[in-house]
């Protein structure tokens, strides 16, 4: 590349970094509407997309679904992150949230959920459940894709 050119593509990147910390905190704004499919899986692909190692995030929701807040809870490895219900059940009480929505990427870049996903999903439906908290939602990201497990009947 030429001086000119990288000098070009610096200042380019420089602008999306830029405005891409703006989208965040725009869509992380305490009472934002988590009431559109693709508005979700375009907040999330923004948080977790571009992680090389997985995460797993929590979106606490009111009862009008507007956002209380989004905490990342879990971190794991380039293949897994353990996630324990409990944890979540504690936060979304202590949060005094109606709903949640949660999220974590795939640093392979392949957005298809696993059986264990599939599973911790479950899990935290059945957790929540017992406290009257909804789970709306689970997505799993790359940074080119997500996955609506609710889309798929799996919520």
């Amino acid at each position: 590349m030429i001086p000119s050119e990288e000098a070009s593509r610096r200042r380019e990147d420089q602008a999306i970094a830029r405005a891409l910390r703006i989208l965040e905190r725009r869509a992380g704004s305490p009472g934002q509407s988590f009431g559109e499919v693709s508005a979700c899986e375009s907040f999330f692909r923004l948080r977790l997309g571009g992680e090389m190692r997985e995460h797993f995030e929590v979106a606490f929701l009111d009862s009008r679904h507007r956002l209380i807040a989004v905490e990342r809870m879990f971190s794991g490895s380039v293949d897994g992150a353990q996630v324990y219900p409990r944890v979540v059940v504690q936060r979304a009480l202590a949060l005094n949230a109606a709903a949640v929505m949660v999220a974590h990427n795939h640093p392979s870049g392949y957005a298809e959920p696993s059986a264990a996903d599939r599973a911790v999903t479950a899990q935290l439906k059945n957790a929540l459940g017992l406290v009257e908290v909804r789970l709306l939602d689970h997505f799993v990201v790359t940074a080119d894709r997500a996955v609506s497990m609710a889309a798929r009947g799996w919520v």
